[in-house]
């Protein structure tokens, strides 16, 4: 499964833990302004916004897992299964296949508001990428420098929700996730108080004992719980460095270690990569499961009005300094 998040000090970022038990050799890729983006049921962008992020380039398209555009605005698709649900193409409806949703939005928007409006005609349609590559079972977040929701298509149609949290994973649907953090409002980052008895002497025998009863586990909802409660709760200073570290460490909360979640067949869902992205800078940061040492590419040092891909293969091999 997986794990989105916002984060914002001087600078804005976005980014994401990609969780699953295999890779499709994924690339730190650029779309530059000239690509030819081409979508099953509406005309082609032949002139867009320059986007970065995370994609499997196949047959020349990126298939994007997250990115960001040259403007700031930032999207995550993650896994939604069981509940997403796409429908067959509808007259008079902008109709979309799930993986051509993100250049569709992040080549013609520059902010949530922009989305919003263009997710007004919306038709999510069951339209796969190949007979090889079905449609995966999605739902996004949607993000800017103020402001975040979260798009799902479900039975009943499509849901847009504010997203006050700037915080995305799985199941269930987002309003349930959105809902249960009132079970936890309970948690703190102060010391614990004794409201069990005052007829009890009852000590606060370590740190930390006012977050006692977040949950811990790996399944979608605790990360939901456990990521907003960091990030909400997260600090650091303005400095480049800190902020990237920090978010790193939002992410790191709710990782998933091998061996931990067995998938069957000797298989085990891991945090392929995390990512961070300065969305002010169009600067996008990675870690891989191998690799703890952070990585980067910057979208403005490339041609952005070219009309070609430009990936790089992710850095995947441990990097460990010796200061002996």
């Amino acid at each position: 499964m997986c794990t989105a998040a916002t984060y914002k000090t001087k600078d804005h970022y976005f980014g994401r833990n990609l969780d699953l038990e295999f890779s499709y050799y994924e690339t730190v890729t650029i779309t530059p302004r000239n690509y030819e983006f081409k979508f099953q049921k509406l005309p082609s962008l032949k002139k867009h916004f320059a986007i970065i992020g995370m994609a499997f380039v196949n047959n020349n398209y990126p298939l994007y897992y997250d990115a960001t555009n040259e403007k700031g605005l930032s999207m995550a698709g993650l896994n939604f299964p069981n509940n997403a649900h796409y429908f067959d193409v509808i007259e008079g409806k902008d109709n979309v296949a799930s993986y051509e949703l993100i250049p569709w939005i992040l080549g013609q928007c520059e902010s949530v508001k922009e989305a919003r409006k263009l997710l007004e005609k919306l038709n999510l349609a069951n339209l796969n990428f190949s007979e090889q590559l079905l449609a995966s079972p999605l739902h996004w977040i949607i993000a800017d420098r103020e402001e975040s929701l979260t798009l799902e298509s479900v039975k009943e149609g499509l849901k847009i929700y504010e997203n006050p949290v700037g915080i995305l994973t799985n199941n269930p649907p987002f309003d349930i996730q959105l809902f249960n953090l009132n079970n936890y409002m309970h948690l703190s980052t102060e010391p614990i108080k004794n409201t069990f008895s005052k007829n009890l002497n009852l000590d606060a025998y370590s740190r930390g004992m006012g977050a006692i009863g977040m949950p811990g586990d790996l399944s979608s909802a605790s990360r939901f719980v456990k990521a907003t409660f960091t990030k909400m709760n997260s600090l650091s200073s303005d400095l480049e460095n800190e902020s990237v570290s920090q978010f790193f460490h939002i992410l790191g909360s709710v990782e998933q270690q091998r061996g931990c979640v067995h998938m069957g067949e000797g298989k085990y869902e891991i945090t392929i990569y995390s990512s961070c992205c300065n969305v002010d800078k169009g600067i996008y940061y990675y870690t891989t499961y191998d690799n703890r040492q952070i990585s980067a590419v910057d979208m403005h040092k490339e041609n952005l009005d070219d009309d070609k891909l430009i990936s790089y293969e992710l850095l995947k091999k441990q990097n460990i300094k010796f200061q002996n």
